[in-house]
């Protein structure tokens, strides 16, 4: 159920390369784009792979429903998650150019995609209003994604990295157009400690922290935002 947008978690935060407010740039025409294209629509278990690193790059894959998250091996064989991704966001740009996939994409949840073969994809673009200007905005996002968070990272402590990471993914829900202030959170703690370059028991630790400070109010993966601004605060300290 769609709840009520505030925008105002996370309209300060710089590293943010998502809109806060609800776009219709990503909400493709699925007959639009069958009439340029082959389009295929996958539906995707919890845990199912949708690509493999490695694997032919033959397709970007937009996000219908649901959640993934995208990872790659460290030197030393452990997985690194590298991003979320959600409903309206497209996959597989990083590997434009790669005759492989540069990571690992599995779905957090059951989710559904469609499957844009490419390099088909971009002659559609010629003839289908906005798509071209949405892959565009895709492959942005991903640089300014990846040049903010290694900067947080570089310069953040643990809890102030949780902080962010809870007021980005307050944003991007108020993108799809739902409650910035209450949310799901579909990645294991785990997922998030990896994201972030920290330990399990430190997510779990910081979020209980913030817990304290009355900033969210966290049940397993249930969060609610109760003091964004102290939150906000919290995400850009030293």
């Amino acid at each position: 159920m769609t709840t009520s947008i505030d925008h105002s978690s996370a309209r300060s935060l710089p590293w943010t390369a998502w809109p806060t407010a609800p776009s219709s740039d990503a909400c493709l025409d699925l007959d639009v784009l069958q009439r340029h294209l082959a389009v295929t629509r996958r539906k995707h278990k919890a845990g199912q792979h949708l690509f493999h690193a490695g694997q032919p790059f033959r397709a970007l894959h937009l996000i219908h429903s649901g959640s993934f998250k995208t990872s790659g091996l460290t030197d030393d064989g452990r997985e690194r998650v590298t991003a979320f991704k959600m409903r309206g966001e497209l996959i597989g740009v990083d590997s434009i150019g790669l005759g492989s996939y540069a990571c690992d994409a599995v779905a957090l949840e059951d989710s559904e995609s469609w499957e844009l073969p490419y390099p088909a994809v971009m002659k559609a673009a010629a003839h289908i209003p906005g798509l071209q200007e949405q892959i565009h905005a895709a492959l942005a996002a991903e640089i300014r994604c990846d040049r903010s968070w290694m900067l947080l990272l570089s310069t953040l402590a643990a809890e102030p990295r949780v902080a962010a990471f809870l007021i980005d993914m307050a944003a991007r829900q108020a993108r799809m157009g739902y409650s910035a202030k209450h949310f799901i959170l579909r990645m294991s703690r785990l997922d998030i400690a990896s994201f972030l370059a920290i330990k399990h028991e430190t997510v779990s630790r910081a979020l209980s922290h913030l817990a304290d400070r009355h900033f969210i109010s966290v049940q397993r993966r249930e969060v609610r935002v109760l003091d964004a601004q102290g939150l906000r605060e919290m995400a850009v300290a030293a």
